[in-house]
C-alpha cells in the first residue's frame, strides 16, 4: 500500500505529480472488483450532526457541486443502478446518506453545494452539516472532490478546497463526465485542477478520471478506494 493510501486525516503524502492516476497492476483492479462486488446497503441518512451514525468503518466521503455525478458515480463503483437516488433537481439531496460495502468500507454521498436557488439559510446549513462531518469523523480517510470536466474548478467549488484543506483531510479530485469532451480538452482541464491542487497542503495529487455513463476510469478508481477498506475476513475452516 502506498504512502497515500495511509495519510487518512491529516496533510497528503507528497506535493509531487501523481496526475495522471497511477497505473494499477492485475491484482489492485482485482480486489477493488472484488470489494465493490460485496453487498452495499443503506446505512443511515442524516440531516444534521446529531444524526450521524457511529463510526465503524473506515469512511470514503464524495463531495461536489449539485448535479455533477455524485450518485452516479456511486451506482457505477457499485454496480447497482438505484443505490444512490439520482436527480436532475439541483439540491435535492439535503443529507449525508452513508452506504455499508461489505462491511469493509463506509461510503458517504455528501449533499450537492453551489444550487442557486439556495436560500442563505440553506446554505449555511449545508456549510455547517458538512464542515461538522468534515472535521469530527475520525475514520474518514479520505474525501473524492467531483469535479465536472467540462466546467473545470469553478468559483462554486473553491470554498469546498479551502474546507477540507482547513480541516486537515486528505482529499483528492475526480473528474466526472469525461466522455463529454474531447481528449484535448480534458487534458487541458485535468492539467489545470492539477495545478490548481497543489496550492492546497491536505489535497492529494492524483487525479481520476471518470464516466458514470461509459463506466470509464471505473475500476482504476476501485482500485485506489480498496486501499482503504479493512482486511477481508480469512475464511473459516471448516
Amino acid at each position: 500500500m502506498g504512502d497515500h493510501a495511509q495519510t487518512g486525516r491529516g496533510l497528503a503524502a507528497s506535493p509531487g505529480d501523481v496526475f495522471p492516476a497511477r497505473e494499477f497492476d492485475a491484482a489492485a483492479l482485482e480486489a477493488g472488483r472484488l470489494l465493490f462486488a460485496q453487498e452495499c446497503r443503506f446505512v443511515a441518512g442524516a440531516a444534521n450532526p446529531g444524526a450521524l451514525p457511529p463510526e465503524t468503518l473506515p469512511e470514503i466521503a464524495f463531495i461536489g457541486r449539485s448535479n455533477v455525478g455524485k450518485s452516479s458515480l456511486v451506482n457505477a463503483l457499485t454496480g447497482r443502478r438505484m443505490l444512490a437516488r439520482t436527480s436532475h433537481t439541483p439540491g435535492r439531496t439535503q443529507q449525508i446518506n452513508f452506504f455499508d460495502l461489505g462491511g469493509r468500507l463506509m461510503l458517504v454521498d455528501l449533499p450537492g453545494y453551489g444550487f442557486a436557488s439556495a436560500s442563505k439559510g440553506a446554505m449555511r446549513a449545508w456549510t455547517d452539516l458538512v464542515q461538522h462531518y468534515l472535521t469530527a469523523r475520525a475514520r474518514l480517510r479520505r474525501a473524492c472532490l467531483l469535479i465536472d470536466a467540462r466546467r473545470g474548478i469553478t468559483d462554486t467549488d473553491r470554498p469546498t478546497l479551502a474546507l477540507c484543506d482547513n480541516a486537515a483531510l486528505s482529499y483528492q479530485a475526480v473528474l466526472t463526465k469525461i466522455d463529454e469532451i474531447k481528449p484535448a480538452a480534458l487534458a487541458e482541464v485535468a492539467g489545470s485542477v492539477a495545478a490548481e491542487f497543489k496550492r492546497y497542503r491536505a489535497a492529494h495529487p492524483e487525479i481520476h478520471l471518470t464516466s458514470a455513463e461509459k463506466r470509464l476510469g471505473i475500476a482504476a478508481l476501485r482500485a485506489a478506494l480498496a486501499e482503504f477498506a479493512e482486511v477481508a475476513p480469512l475464511p473459516r475452516s471448516r
